[in-house]
């Protein structure tokens, strides 16, 4: 293990057997104060996150992008300090600490016994909204982590969300769409955070406006299984309580190959994540390059009409 895995290894570490012995109040603290040094000091990831924003709120000012990009890392280190702590959270503590709208999405669907796929962007805290699954309703799920570096930062990563009651399964390996659609066929839940595939088999998305890429997944479970597919937005507001909704169902298109399915699909997805994303920017934790344009020049439209590499 290089000397840089080892530091991450041990931060992640010290955090999970440090903040969660903290009273929540000095850990909120703690968050904004971490959340306020790292804004201020203008790295890679602040950066991104405010060219971002500037796709989410178009046309907004230098001014406005500052004051989105601080409350965005305020919210992301809100995510860091209860995630933190989550493994020292009372059940009631859990079960009080989201409060969802349109629940009946879920609930309905998970009545009729042909599974769901619950998908999600990287909006406020989808590890607490699981907890509270499994916790409040008494559901189980199966979820997918990508592998991280180090491999001891993945298993800690790992045993964490199992220790919230989640099945966690390795995005690599080829293994995990099989399970997946195992557990739906079965009637089970399966959660996705799905606002982001880099993958050659992601699917191009308009998404505020210019093109980006989304994991196919989702849609392609819903096809293959007859789960329902409802996305699912988060956000914080001024409470301890995190908010949510469960949207409508995507619905499985009657006609088109599953290649064509796949893309409506997606595009619905990405329009419902959009519409939580609009309304709450600064708890879209969206610290890395998405739109094709930042990833490839040659992406951006009209490239082709001026040349571009």
């Amino acid at each position: 293990m290089s000397a840089r895995d080892r530091l991450a290894d041990g931060l992640y570490g010290a955090g999970w057997a440090t903040v969660k012995k903290l009273p929540e109040s000095a850990a909120v603290r703690l968050g904004r104060t971490v959340a306020d040094v790292a804004w201020k000091q203008r790295g890679a990831g602040v950066r991104r996150l405010e060219g971002n924003y500037a796709r989410v709120v178009p046309g907004a000012s230098p001014e406005r992008l500052a004051a989105l990009s601080r409350a965005g890392m305020r919210s992301y280190l809100r995510y860091w300090m209860e995630s933190f702590r989550l493994p020292a959270w009372s059940t009631e503590r859990i079960k009080g600490g989201f409060a969802p709208k349109d629940l009946h999405h879920l609930t309905d669907g998970m009545d009729a016994g042909k599974g769901v796929i619950l998908a999600l962007p990287h909006l406020a805290n989808w590890d607490l909204a699981g907890a509270w699954v499994t916790t409040k309703l008494g559901i189980p799920f199966t979820t997918v982590a990508e592998r991280l570096k180090p491999e001891t930062l993945y298993d800690r990563f790992v045993a964490y969300r199992e220790g919230l009651g989640m099945e966690v399964l390795p995005h690599s390996g080829g293994t995990a769409f099989g399970t997946l659609a195992r557990r739906l066929r079965d009637g089970g839940l399966v959660c996705l955070v799905a606002d982001r595939d880099l993958s050659a088999s992601g699917v191009e998305v308009d998404f505020f406006g210019e093109t980006a890429r989304m994991p196919a997944g989702p849609a392609l479970l819903a096809q293959q299984t007859g789960a329902l597919l409802l996305p699912v937005t988060l956000w914080y507001d001024d409470s301890p309580v995190m908010q949510g909704r469960v949207h409508p169902a995507v619905e499985v298109p009657e006609s088109g190959t599953r290649a064509e399915k796949t893309s409506v699909m997606t595009q619905a997805l990405a329009d419902a994540f959009a519409t939580g994303i609009a309304d709450h920017p600064e708890d879209w934790h969206m610290l890395q390059r998405l739109w094709l344009k930042d990833l490839d020049p040659a992406k951006a439209p009209g490239a082709r009409e001026r040349g571009a590499r």
